[in-house]
């Protein structure tokens, strides 16, 4: 396994499931990616449960935050997608309540959540990143297809797994695709289509994992490829060579960091012909299904799927310190 970069965040290594104590695994909400939620959460609970760990699901959908705060567990495992579990909403009330969770906080996980302000701190720290425009309605989206051109992304600033999303291959699609990116409430985003291959890297407790390169039938890799569709096809490690893994994994790693993420998460590339990798987003909470990229590349270094959740919920133990760039180590558990 080629090298990658290596992060000052360190394992907080758990051998004992008792030590974790209550686990809540909160699945599904009231995001328009509840349905991909609740798979996460039954497959992680699952995992939890078979490593001997006393975890139990949490629907905060049926059940208030009120009440959880008084149901006695010590920590959760946050399998919500988008609004309300991703978005820094959930991470600010378990802060309140003193409970601690599994992954980036408050500000990173808002931070990641608003692809626009994402952008402007890509752009300052120099990570390279699609061209793009805030569209609030129409006019903006006709002056930003005039600036980047066809085909062109549009897509709503604060959802994640490609919803509202579509490629804008001409004027006419326009009024179309800025109605649905802007019908999600608040701004939406354009950003220059890349042409190209597409690439995800996976990153747990400072290590960046194998990058995964995505090949789909499809327009691009939205809702239906990554969540429905078994003619994906996922190559790992996607990269040809040492160096170029390195190249994605130190960008995935600047990334990552610039936000302030710490635990675990994913961050997405395109790549055009002229091989340059650009970054296009931070995800907080990855899925965790059948189709999920994280458990796919984790497993290629040799963390199958409970050894992951494990992982991931040894997150919440200790709140990690902001991560910085130390050097390079060998990829693997």
């Amino acid at each position: 396994m080629s090298n990658v970069l290596r992060v000052r965040e360190v394992r907080n290594e758990i051998r004992d499931a008792r030590d974790f104590g209550r686990v809540a695994v909160m699945l599904g909400g009231t995001s328009a990616e509840r349905e991909i939620s609740l798979q996460t959460g039954a497959a992680v609970l699952e995992a939890l449960i078979s490593r001997g760990v006393d975890a139990a699901a949490w629907d905060p959908a049926e059940r208030g935050l009120d009440t959880f705060a008084r149901a006695g567990f010590d920590r959760v495992w946050i399998a919500l997608h988008g609004t309300g579990g991703e978005d820094g909403a959930l991470q600010g009330a378990l802060q309140w309540f003193g409970i601690p969770y599994t992954g980036s906080g408050v500000m990173a996980s808002a931070l990641c959540m608003d692809k626009i302000r994402s952008k402007h701190l890509f752009e300052a720290c120099g990570v390279p990143t699609p061209a793009y425009a805030a569209v609030r309605h129409l006019a903006d989206a006709v002056l930003a297809a005039e600036a980047l051109g066809y085909p062109l992304i549009l897509k709503p600033s604060g959802q994640g797994s490609s919803v509202g999303m579509t490629k804008v291959f001409d004027e006419a699609d326009l009024d179309a695709a800025v109605e649905l990116a802007l019908s999600f409430g608040g701004v939406a985003l354009a950003e220059r289509c890349i042409v190209g291959a597409e690439y995800t890297v996976g990153i747990l407790q400072g290590r960046a994992l194998p990058t995964i390169r995505i090949e789909t039938p499809r327009v691009f890799y939205d809702y239906r490829a990554k969540y429905q569709s078994d003619r994906t096809q996922y190559h790992c490690p996607g990269t040809p060579d040492a160096d170029t893994e390195s190249l994605y994994a130190e960008l995935a790693i600047a990334a990552f960091s610039e936000l302030g993420c710490t635990g675990w998460g994913r961050v997405d590339f395109m790549t055009g012909e002229d091989g340059n990798p650009q970054v296009l987003e931070v995800n907080t909470i990855p899925g965790m299904t059948s189709h999920s990229l994280v458990p796919k590349s984790a497993s290629r270094v040799g963390i199958d799927f409970a050894e992951l959740a494990w992982r991931i919920l040894e997150t919440s133990v200790v709140a990690p310190a902001r991560v910085k760039k130390v050097g390079v180590a060998a990829n693997g558990p």
